[in-house]
């Protein structure tokens, strides 16, 4: 059931990045964002109810609340036009907590590509902050790029093998995962720089543009 929730994450990461691109309409996209977050919301709490109090299972399953209350938020936030600073620093807390919950991935659970994928979160929902919270819309376009990306990379990707019963070689899977997020996003850095010294699309509709 998580990895059915986890393709759907790959999705709407994937629609809020071209929607920080300027490709999709903000309030066409509050509607899957909150499609999204029932999801996210109902898939740990029934994963948790059935966990029999395995504490394993119950973290593993807890992480998925800070994704769901994201999406519903920034839903929510579209549609009403509400200024973008408390789901910026909501970004904040789920950034911090999913540095914790990477660590939890590599020590407690052993789940070495989920422990990079972590990080990549953690990097992401940072960026939200950085552009929600403290309104850097110079980060814009850099942000809609690595949220677009990260829905493949951290959602729809990981989700299709797992359900296909092809997750095999974690420490392989951690390995080029690491490798990825380095060269892709540490390339884009540069090629978006034009982009963070003139408005773009996005940028224009800061109030309305809340991603993830």
């Amino acid at each position: 059931m998580a990895n059915v929730g986890l393709l759907f994450v790959g999705a709407v990461l994937f629609m809020n990045g071209l929607m920080l691109l300027g490709k999709v309409e903000a309030r066409a996209a509050a509607v899957f964002n909150l499609f999204v977050g029932a999801l996210q919301v109902l898939t740990p709490t029934y994963l948790i109810f059935v966990a029999d109090n395995d504490p394993k299972k119950i973290l593993a399953a807890s992480g998925i609340y800070l994704f769901g209350f994201t999406y519903l938020y920034v839903g929510i936030g579209l549609l009403a036009g509400l200024d973008t600073t408390g789901v910026g620093y909501y970004s904040l807390f789920v950034a911090v907590a999913a540095l914790g919950y990477s660590f939890a991935s590599f020590r407690i659970l052993k789940d070495y590509p989920f422990g990079v994928i972590w990080l990549y979160w953690a990097f992401l929902w940072f960026l939200f902050f950085l552009l929600l919270g403290l309104k850097k819309d110079g980060l814009t376009a850099y942000t809609g790029w690595v949220t677009a990306i990260e829905g493949w990379v951290t959602g729809v990707i990981p989700a299709g093998l797992l359900l296909a019963g092809y997750w095999k070689y974690p420490d392989e899977a951690a390995i080029a995962l690491g490798v990825f997020a380095v060269v892709v996003f540490g390339a884009l850095w540069p090629l978006t720089r034009n982009s963070r010294h003139r408005p773009t699309p996005a940028a224009s509709t800061t109030e309305l543009s809340a991603p993830t």
